[in-house]
C-alpha cells in the first residue's frame, strides 16, 4: 500500500484548493535539460498534484515531443497505477508520504524508473497544514536519512542542496544481475 485512505482524503482536500503543489514548475528547467541531454521521450510525474505544473512548464522548455504520464494517489483522475517510464520526476512529494509507507513508495519509484530519476525533497515545515492540523510535510528527516533510503534502491549520480532545507538527487536504476544457480 502506498497511501492510507484517511491520508488520501486529507491530501485530496488540499489539492482541491488549486494552490497546492508547485515544486514541479520550479525544477522544470533542470528536468528539461536532463530530457534533452539523454533524449528522454517519456516522463512520469510522480505525485503530480492537481495542477500538472511540471507538464505545463516542460511544454515550453523541452525541444522535442515527449509522452507525459501523471500520477498522484490523492487526485482521483491521476490515481491509476502508472507504467514504467524513462524518466521519473518526484518533486516535493516524498516528505508528504506517511512514514509507514515510505519504503513502499520508494520501492514503487524503483520499479517505475527505467533510465533516470529526479527527486527533490524538502526537510523542514511546509507552509501549509493538513485539514487535521498537521504540517503538510509529515516526513521531515535530514538529508542523510533520505540518501540512505534512496541509495539502497538507486545509484546516485547527483546530490545538490538547493537551500538549507531542500535538496535534489539525480539517480539511475541499480544494475540487476541475475546469476544462474
Amino acid at each position: 500500500m502506498l497511501i492510507s485512505e484517511d491520508y488520501r482524503k486529507q491530501q485530496s482536500e488540499l489539492h482541491e484548493t488549486g494552490t497546492y503543489g508547485i515544486a514541479g514548475e520550479t525544477f522544470a528547467p533542470m528536468i528539461a535539460e536532463i530530457m534533452q541531454r539523454l533524449s528522454i521521450s517519456e516522463i512520469l510525474d510522480y505525485g503530480c498534484g492537481s495542477r500538472l505544473g511540471l507538464f505545463h512548464a516542460l511544454k515550453s522548455k523541452v525541444g522535442h515531443k515527449f509522452r507525459y504520464q501523471a500520477y498522484d494517489p490523492a487526485v482521483l483522475e491521476y490515481a491509476i497505477d502508472p507504467i514504467p517510464s524513462q524518466l521519473v520526476a518526484c518533486c516535493d512529494v516524498l516528505e508528504h508520504v506517511e512514514p509507514e509507507m515510505i519504503d513502499g513508495v520508494l520501492d514503487h519509484l524503483q520499479r517505475l524508473t527505467e533510465q533516470v530519476g529526479f527527486f527533490s525533497i524538502n526537510t523542514q515545515d511546509a507552509m501549509r497544514t493538513l485539514p487535521d492540523g498537521r504540517n503538510a510535510h509529515i516526513l521531515q528527516k535530514p538529508a542523510q536519512w533520505w540518501l540512505e533510503k534512496i541509495m539502497a534502491r538507486f545509484e546516485l549520480q547527483t546530490f545538490q542542496v538547493v537551500h538549507d532545507s531542500e535538496f535534489f538527487v539525480i539517480v539511475y536504476p541499480r544494475i540487476r544481475v541475475i546469476l544462474d544457480e
